[in-house]
This record gives C-alpha cells, structure tokens and sequence, in this order.
C-alpha cells in the first residue's frame, strides 16, 4: 500500500499511540499505560502504521513459543477497506523468521477482522470467553 509507513515502538508518545489504536480497537481489552510498557519489556515487537503524520493502525508481534508466533494487526475503523490492514500485516509477517505457524486473536464480533484472518488462510483454533469477561475471543492459526 502505497503511503503507509510503519514506525517501531520504542516508548513515549509512540507507545501511547500504539495503547490509543489498540484500546480503540479492542475495548473490552483497553490497557493502561503500564500495561502498554510491560509489553514493551516483554520483548514483543509494537509497531504503528501512518498514512503521512495520520496514525492508521498497529501492530503486535508477540515473541515466538514453541515455534509459534502470535501476530495482531489493527486499523482504526475510519481507515479500514484502504488496504492498510493488508499492508500492515504483509509488513509484519515479513519480519517473522523461524516460526512453524502464526496465530492471532480476534474479537468474536469482530466480524471483518475474523474474515480478514481467514482470507490469508488462518483457521479458527478456539473460541472462549475470559473468567470474569463476558466478549468471546476467537485464537486463528496459520501453519507456515
């Protein structure tokens, strides 16, 4: 996608960026500050993605386990249908070396973002609802 530029997360305003489109994105999931800067030393890889100076989405890559990486694209609803999510995640997966398969999560009403996944051929794993939730999530998988 032509325009779309993707910045690492390194701390400071980037990373409130990042916590911004994520808790757009997935409410029921909304982090705190602390919570966006333990990711961060947890060693998973955040990411933003601008059209110009305009933050369009972010990325999530989470480190592998098990050969196993857990990767999450996210556009803020304005901007989807652009190609942008499609960009995004082609840049991250791009950046994944070694892993046997990707998996990622979906907000069960997330209904776009459930087909988005499938149309790059994840297929459903599991559904479930987190203790003490009441939003269904939905685990894809992706064999490489």
């Amino acid at each position: 996608m032509s325009g779309l530029r993707v910045v690492p997360v390194d701390g400071g305003e980037a990373l409130e960026e990042w916590r911004c489109v994520h808790n757009v994105v997935v409410p029921p999931a909304a982090m705190s500050a602390a919570e966006a800067r333990e990711r961060l030393g947890r060693g998973y890889r955040l990411e933003n993605a601008y059209v110009g100076d305009v933050l369009v989405g972010c990325s999530t890559v989470r480190p592998a386990v098990d050969g196993v990486v857990t990767v999450i694209v996210r556009v803020l609803p304005r901007w989807r249908g652009r190609g942008f999510g499609a960009a995004l995640y082609e840049q991250v997966v791009a950046g994944v070396r070694g892993a046997e398969a990707l998996e990622t999560c979906v907000l069960a009403v997330n209904e776009g973002g459930l087909r988005f996944a499938e149309r790059y051929g994840f297929a459903e794993v599991e559904r479930y609802v987190l203790d003490g939730e009441t939003d269904e999530w939905v685990d894809l998988r992706l064999v490489l």
